[in-house]
């Protein structure tokens, strides 16, 4: 037998021998408790988001909220706060301005009646943010942040963030229909400039546990490239900031060791992350999550795009491809009256935006439209300015 012979036999075997292998996740039935949240002492909101854990097969939902739960907030001194919920998975209760010498703990009871507990936890005092901010490079905005403790306390820190920024459509649209003809538009009806929000998806923490002050010193915290929306008119980034123990920090560690760590033979294994939550009705079956309890403290900042390089490379890059229309009141060769066909019945997908007039018309000729992806941004945010904007 010839080279080619021998190597067509190998494959041959190979794809014989080949079996399908269901790993434990994918095949298992269990559906396991995820709770996430910390019980904030002071006086801002305290959101615990409970859901299940899906199994890892293509076109499941990954979205699977507890609803219907009781979840409550117990001291170590017998009192509880009650946390009501406020939309599907996630329970809340505005300012507890919890004793923050006391331990605290939470309770959940399922509408199947099974009943989880966490661990009672020590307060920990969270440090003001010292600052937020940004430096430019690589043709992005890298935001960082600033903290210490004078008291040399804390040593372990997380945080999250939400960002707002204002962008505007492709195009203006001053005009549009009612129904029976087009008109201009009122203030009300503005849909050229809106307000987008996106929050943290990443698990950021820090330590200063190995140095001699407890200093954390530009942190990063996310980047926004230069051809984002978000940097198109103004952003701005408010940051939360949660002090951790120990216990809490390796647990937050590990779970970002898991899921943003992992992905070749040189990476960590996966390992279970340690969890202060038990299932009392059946305490063989694990609980993902960690509850940690302390005071938040945060800070905003806004970089409008005057303080931004003003370089091509720095120009936002708008999302779909648009084009404008011409729309007759007497189409050219055929004299189709496109507006009255195409712009005014309702509900349609064009949009006018200006009147237009053709070389030597004496009045407007038509109305110029594009698609709703170009001309409404309220498709992708919304035209209520935050209270906080400025």
């Amino acid at each position: 037998m010839n080279r080619k012979t021998h190597i067509l036999i190998l494959l041959t075997l190979i794809m014989a021998c080949k079996k399908p292998y269901n790993p434990p996740a994918i095949s298992s039935p269990g559906s396991y408790l995820v709770v996430e949240g910390v019980i904030n002492t002071g006086s801002d909101s305290t959101v615990f988001k409970l859901s299940r854990t899906v199994s890892v097969v293509i076109g499941a939902n990954a979205a699977n909220p507890e609803t219907g739960a009781t979840v409550t907030v117990e001291s170590n001194t017998n009192k509880s706060y009650p946390l009501k919920e406020i939309t599907k998975g996630y329970y809340a209760a505005v300012g507890l301005n919890l004793d923050n010498t006391l331990q605290y703990r939470l309770r959940i009871q399922t509408l199947g009646k099974d009943q989880y507990l966490s661990d009672f936890v020590t307060v920990q005092v969270t440090p003001p943010v010292d600052s937020v901010g940004y430096t430019i490079s690589n043709n992005a905005v890298n935001l960082y942040v600033n903290t210490h403790d004078p008291n040399n306390n804390t040593h372990y820190y997380r945080w999250d963030y939400v960002e707002t920024w204002q962008f505007h459509s492709e195009y203006q649209s001053q005009y549009i229909s009612n129904g029976k003809a087009i008109v201009p538009r009122t203030p009300a009806q503005n849909i050229y400039y809106c307000f987008g929000n996106d929050v943290s998806s990443s698990i950021i923490i820090g330590s200063s546990a190995k140095l001699k002050q407890d200093v954390i010193y530009q942190s990063p915290l996310t980047q926004v490239v230069s051809t984002s929306e978000k940097l198109e008119t103004k952003y701005s980034i408010l940051v939360r900031q949660y002090a951790l123990s120990s216990d809490a920090y390796s647990f937050w560690l590990n779970v970002k060791t898991n899921t943003e760590q992992l992905g070749s033979i040189f990476d960590a294994q996966p390992s279970g992350a340690p969890t202060n939550l038990h299932d009392v009705t059946n305490p063989a079956t694990p609980v993902i999550g960690y509850v940690s309890a302390c005071t938040v403290q945060s800070k905003r900042i806004f970089i409008s795009e005057n303080q931004l390089p003003q370089l091509p490379s720095w120009l936002p890059v708008y999302p779909y491809n648009c084009e404008l229309d011409t729309n007759y009141y007497s189409t050219p060769h055929s004299g189709y009256n496109a507006v009255a066909g195409m712009l005014i019945p309702l509900p349609n997908d064009d949009i006018p935006t200006n009147p237009f007039s053709a070389p030597g018309a004496a009045s407007p000729s038509g109305f110029l439209s594009s698609g709703v992806d170009c001309v409404d941004c309220t498709i992708r945010g919304t035209v209520t300015q935050p209270s906080f904007w400025k």
